[in-house]
């Protein structure tokens, strides 16, 4: 069952408002719109990209009757204190992609992800956390009032290193999803974040070249003056 029928299922019908992820991809937003409740956005935690309970807790209102929270890159959201939110406020919460049995790899990834955190200096690395599967790592590219990330990423196509930004934008700002809203650790994960190869059959080659180019571009990180 997806989250629009989780949510149908629960008694979630029109007008009811649903704390939503601001950061990351729009489909949660969508189920909600689908049964005619209304999404509100709440900032992500600026390490694990996920919900921030703080942010949750900020948002609900009395007409809230839910909580979606989304496991993202393979790290996991804070649960717990998400739940402690609803049942304080008596809402349903759902959480997107509970772990379970590790994917294929895993491992090979934890290995790849701690080679890069000890090595990278161009970059934010992630923050380390029990049971991350680093389905993507993603870095930290911090600007200086011009699109370094953007820069940043090109120069590292132009080295040979395939990277990706993984959201372009929040979700209040997509189509059909606007508000007037400003969530800044949302804000800045937009416009800082870069995800680098991690994937299991990355050799080690291949993984000091990852390292070579982002290290030998952290110039770009510099200040501007």
């Amino acid at each position: 069952m997806g989250t629009a029928g989780t949510l149908e299922s629960a008694g979630v019908h029109a007008g009811d408002e649903v704390v939503v992820p601001a950061y990351g991809n729009a489909e949660v937003a969508e189920a909600v719109v689908r049964v005619g409740a209304v999404p509100v956005f709440a900032d992500v935690d600026a390490d694990s990209y996920c919900l921030d309970p703080a942010a949750v807790s900020a948002a609900v209102s009395g007409r809230t009757v839910a909580v979606v929270a989304v496991h993202r890159f393979g790290r996991q959201a804070d649960a717990g204190r998400i739940r402690e939110v609803g049942r304080r406020h008596g809402l349903l919460v759902v959480v997107e992609g509970e772990p379970g049995a590790e994917p294929d790899g895993v491992e090979r990834r934890r290995t790849h992800a701690a080679y890069l955190d000890g090595r990278l200096s161009g970059v934010v690395t992630p923050t380390a956390a029990a049971g991350h599967t680093y389905e993507r790592y993603v870095v930290r590219v911090p600007g200086n009032g011009r699109p370094d990330r953007d820069a940043f990423a090109r120069a590292l196509r132009a080295r040979g290193v395939a990277c990706q930004v993984p959201v372009r934008a929040p979700v209040y700002r997509m189509p059909g999803l606007r508000r007037e809203v400003f969530l800044p650790c949302t804000e800045r994960a937009v416009e800082e974040t870069l995800a680098l190869p991690v994937h299991a059959g990355l050799s080690r080659r291949e993984l000091h070249k990852i390292v070579s180019a982002c290290n030998a571009l952290g110039g770009l990180l510099q200040p501007a003056f």
